[in-house]
């Protein structure tokens, strides 16, 4: 397996597709943002691995990064797309929620991380802006696409829970295949370690309390793997949702999300050295454990009231707004 022990940037001679698979979605983590992109030699930082250019149009350099974001959109797109319509929903409202959330993303995931690193910014304000420096986090980016998911349904008088459903088993798929971006980059990996299927991290890119070691727990690996169980549970859970919508209310797969990533994220935290802390406390693991118990506590009600009460949709029914 190519991920297994071999310093950045060797050629592996496998089939360019592998590359491709391996390098998966950049979803709002730490690295390259855009699509396609032009990077000059000079502009990038020494001993930063990036991926390969798959090929030059003129000037333009277009990344592997770029095509497999773009590809793994579409994908995520393809799956929400045939899960909507398969529910009687309106597809296009579909395609307004994902370019709203995207950008929404972004800008929560940028905000998210500058809150918790202020310091780091406050002699040069300008590098807020600078989001292709790095520096984004995946809770911010999930607080900013729910919530303008949820402004967005809200003013069309659509069911949020519903759509929330619809769409987030593409969100995890997303996830799991985003982090072998963190490979490409040679980041979010753990502490050091001797185990067989440690990755190989250059000198350039080990913490400065590490630099002696040569290979660390590849902590991206864990969670996509995580997260790809997590996939297939919540179509599981979404199957089971259309044949007993009792047990399962509208909303659930939402929530059983919120806690099934939480707790994976949590203890896979633990392993991390690039950690976003408060004062002793590791942040992701706070919202991990806030998230779950939130997330938990709805869960336990609504599926008790809908028990009860034969309520099968928390929340009010509204009217869609043409």
């Amino acid at each position: 397996m190519p991920f297994i022990s071999f310093p950045a940037g060797e050629d592996f001679g496998l089939p360019p597709v592998i590359y491709v698979i391996s390098g998966a979605i950049k979803f709002l983590f730490r690295g390259q943002l855009f699509i396609i992109y032009v990077v000059k030699p000079a502009q990038m930082e020494v001993g930063v691995t990036s991926p390969e250019i798959a090929f030059s149009i003129g000037p333009i350099d277009v990344r592997w990064y770029g095509l497999i974001i773009t590809s793994a959109v579409l994908i995520g797109y393809a799956i929400a797309y045939w899960r909507v319509k398969s529910r009687g929903q309106d597809t296009e409202h579909l395609t307004n929620i994902l370019i709203i959330a995207l950008v929404s993303a972004i800008i929560g995931a940028r905000l998210y991380y500058v809150l918790f690193s202020f310091s780091d910014y406050v002699s040069n304000p300008a590098e807020i802006f600078a989001i292709w420096h790095g520096g984004l986090a995946i809770h911010g980016a999930l607080i900013g696409g729910i919530l303008s998911t949820v402004l967005y349904t809200r003013y069309y008088g659509l069911n949020f829970w519903l759509w929330a459903d619809l769409m987030i088993p593409s969100m995890i798929l997303g996830q799991a295949i985003g982090r072998w971006g963190n490979y490409m980059n040679q980041e979010a990996f753990g502490s050091p370690t001797s185990l067989p299927w440690a990755i190989y991290i250059s000198p350039a890119r080990r913490p400065a309390e590490f630099v002696g070691f040569s290979h660390f727990h590849p902590t991206f690996l864990y969670e996509s793997i995580w997260n790809l169980l997590g996939f297939a549970l919540l179509m599981y859970l979404s199957h089971r949702q259309r044949l007993r919508p009792k047990s399962w209310p509208t909303g659930s797969l939402l929530l059983v999300y919120g806690i099934y990533y939480s707790v994976g994220r949590g203890m896979i935290e633990g392993l991390r050295t690039d950690s976003l802390m408060l004062g002793p406390i590791r942040v992701a693991q706070l919202i991990s454990v806030i998230i779950v118990v939130g997330c938990a506590t709805l869960l336990y009600r609504w599926r008790a009231q809908s028990n009860t009460q034969n309520v099968a949709t928390p929340g009010k029914k509204v009217t869609q707004k043409k």
